[in-house]
């Protein structure tokens, strides 16, 4: 695999990281419109947004890791913390993606979990209700950015641009972090109205 990335030219890596940056936000965004319909209220189901959060939780500690080994200039240890990161995340997003299509939508503040959020219950989670759509929406769109930024610093990383490398990497590090620690924060807001 390194072999056949460090054979790639730039322009084929690009074109490569865009079409995959592009299918991964396009299955994610048709999962969060798919028709509820379908889906059959599962017990079980409801453990993936505990691994998720727990995977969430390790990228934000590997990320971190690896900052602090690339700053005491132990690449290795930097490489193995960041692939190690890289690899949770695409955990978590085959378990996202799993859940998305296996779940009941649940809505935030829906207390009696009926699927409607009464004029009581958005009383009750009014300011909480705004903050949690202000988390939401920002780690949302943060993490159709992370996807190519991700993949990106890796390819330039494993190709040997590390000035590029370096470059990316300052505005994908900070991105990342925050798109790991606020899906955690999401799971903590959402996690007491999931129908279990």
């Amino acid at each position: 695999m390194l072999k056949l990335i460090k054979n790639l030219n730039n322009k084929t890596a690009n074109i490569l990281i865009g079409v995959i940056s592009v299918v991964v936000v396009l299955v994610v965004a048709l999962l969060l419109y798919k028709s509820q319909n379908n889906s059959v209220y599962d017990p079980k189901i409801y453990i993936l947004p505990k691994l998720n959060a727990f995977l969430n939780s390790s990228v934000f500690l590997l990320l971190l890791m690896g900052l602090y080994f690339i700053k005491s200039k132990k690449i290795n240890a930097h490489k193995a913390s960041m692939l190690s990161a890289f690899v949770f995340s695409t955990l978590f997003l085959v378990s996202y993606i799993i859940y998305h299509y296996n779940s009941i939508h649940t809505l935030f503040g829906d207390a009696d979990g009926d699927g409607i959020l009464s004029d009581i219950e958005k009383m009750a989670v009014s300011s909480q209700r705004t903050i949690y759509f202000v988390i939401l929406l920002t780690h949302i769109a943060l993490a159709t950015i992370i996807v190519p930024l991700a993949l990106l610093t890796i390819y330039r990383s494993f190709s040997g641009q590390f000035q590029k490398h370096k470059r990316i990497a300052r505005i994908t590090l900070p991105i990342w972090l925050y798109v790991s620690l606020t899906g955690v924060i999401v799971y903590f807001m959402i996690s007491p109205y999931y129908p279990v």
